[in-house]
This record gives C-alpha cells, structure tokens and sequence, in this order.
C-alpha cells in the first residue's frame, strides 16, 4: 500500500508550520517544524493501517467517495485526514487530497486520472 500526498498538501504543511508558531502553539519554529514533520510521518506510515470512513456528503464537493481518518496527537488535538482510495493492479494507495479546513475550493489537481478538488490555503485568523 502506498500513500500518496499531492503538491498541495506539502505546502499546506508548510503554511502549518508557520501558523502553529506564530499563533503561539510552540514557542520555537524549529520545534513547530518537528511536529508537523512527525504528523504528516504519522500520516504518511499508518494511514493504510487506520480504520477509516467515508468523508460526510459536504466534502463531495471536493471528490467522490472520499474517506477520512483520525491521527490524535494528544488529549486535546486529532487531526483528520481526507483521502481517496484507489486500486490498480492488486495494489491499493491512498491519495490525501483534500485538507478539511473548509471553504470554497481552491483548485483540482488530478491523480490517475481522476481529479480531488481542493479547499484554500489554511486561514490564519
């Protein structure tokens, strides 16, 4: 099983690792980077072990037949990954395509042939 990230998603990581430290969540950048880093590690490695479910209809507007999957950080924290599942040729990946942080959306970027749309850039209000 492979996992999948589209371009967009590294960016919006990216964008994390900044709001998480200028809003105050870490009191150093180089510690912010550290967890952003594990989160998406945790996502990346587990996500075809998690138990998932499929997305609630609002999120079909940014594709079809969506899942979702909970990482828990801490008592306070879980974060919520979108994905799509695919199989080819006996092979089963998860493309992450869609953030979850709402909105209208922000483009379409296609993975084999089939197109997740995607939400704007995190908001930092």
């Amino acid at each position: 099983m492979k996992v999948y990230a589209i371009p967009e998603i590294i960016e919006y990581l990216e964008t994390l690792v900044d709001i998480l430290y200028e809003k105050e969540y870490f009191s150093y950048q180089q510690t912010s980077e550290i967890y952003v880093a594990e989160l998406f590690n945790d996502i990346i490695t587990n996500l075809p072990k998690k138990q998932h479910k499929p997305a609630p209809k609002y999120y079909d507007r940014y594709g079809k037949e969506l899942y979702y999957a909970a990482f828990t950080k801490n008592k306070r924290t879980t974060w919520y990954a979108f994905f799509s599942k695919y199989e080819e040729n006996g092979n089963i990946w998860f493309a992450i395509c869609v953030r979850g942080d709402g909105g209208a959306s922000g483009g379409t970027e296609e993975v084999d042939g089939k197109s997740c749309q995607l939400p704007p850039s995190p908001r930092t209000d």
